[in-house]
C-alpha cells in the first residue's frame, strides 16, 4: 500500500512538473514575440526619426546637387552663347552685302559695255545710275552723306586738313571746301569730313 501511495505521489509530481513546463515554455513563446516587437518599434522609430546631424547631412546633399545643376547649365548658356556670338560676328554684314550685290552686277555691265562703248556720254549716265543705286540702297540702311561746305566747323562732325585764308568775314571759322565727305549711319558719325576751314 505504501508503495502504491509513494507511486501515486511520484506521478502525481510529474504531471504537475510537467505542467509547469508547458506553461512555461508557453509563457516564453508569448514573451520572445513580444520582445521581437519592442525592437522593431525601437528600430522603426530611430528611422522615422532622423537626427539633426542627419538631416544637415541630406540638406547638404541637396544644396550641393542644386549647386552642380546650376554651375552646368551656367556653363553650357556661356559655351553657347559665345558659339552665337562668333557665328553673328562671321555673318553680321550680310544683309547689306546681299543688298550691295545687285549693283555689282551693275558694275560688271557697265565694264563689258565700256568695252564695245564708242562714246562717251552713255557711259557717264551708265556710272551716274550705278551710283544713284548704291546710293539709295546704303541710305536703306541708314546712310547718310553729311553737308559741310559752308557750314561752320564741328570737331565732333568734321577733321580740319588745312586753314585757308577766308575771302570774307562771315565765312571765317566755316568749311570751305569738303576733301572728303563725311558719313553717319543711323545719326551715328561712322567717317568724320576731311574739310578746309575759312581763317
Amino acid at each position: 500500500m505504501l508503495k502504491k501511495k509513494k507511486k501515486e505521489n511520484t506521478d502525481n509530481t510529474e504531471n504537475i512538473n510537467e505542467v509547469n513546463n508547458e506553461q512555461l515554455h508557453d509563457e516564453g513563446q508569448e514573451q520572445a514575440p513580444v520582445a521581437e516587437a519592442t525592437a522593431t518599434e525601437t528600430q522603426q522609430g530611430t528611422a522615422a526619426a532622423p537626427t539633426a546631424e542627419e538631416k544637415l547631412k541630406d540638406e547638404l546633399a541637396q544644396a550641393n546637387d542644386k549647386y552642380l545643376r546650376l554651375y552646368a547649365e551656367f556653363d553650357n548658356f556661356r559655351r553657347r552663347t559665345i558659339k552665337e556670338r562668333e557665328e553673328a560676328r562671321k555673318t553680321e554684314g550680310k544683309d547689306v552685302i546681299v543688298a550691295l550685290l545687285p549693283v555689282l552686277d551693275d558694275f560688271e555691265r557697265a565694264q563689258r559695255a565700256m568695252d564695245k562703248a564708242t562714246e562717251v556720254t552713255p557711259v557717264k549716265e551708265g556710272v551716274t545710275l550705278i551710283q544713284n543705286k548704291l546710293k539709295n540702297i546704303l541710305g536703306q540702311k541708314g546712310l547718310k552723306e553729311m553737308t559741310s561746305i559752308g557750314n561752320a566747323f564741328d570737331a565732333d562732325l568734321h577733321e580740319a586738313i588745312t586753314n585757308i585764308p577766308a575771302p570774307t568775314d562771315d565765312l571765317k571759322g566755316k568749311v570751305m571746301d569738303e576733301m572728303e565727305k563725311g558719313y553717319t549711319l543711323n545719326d551715328k558719325v561712322i567717317r568724320f569730313a576731311k574739310v578746309v576751314v575759312g581763317a
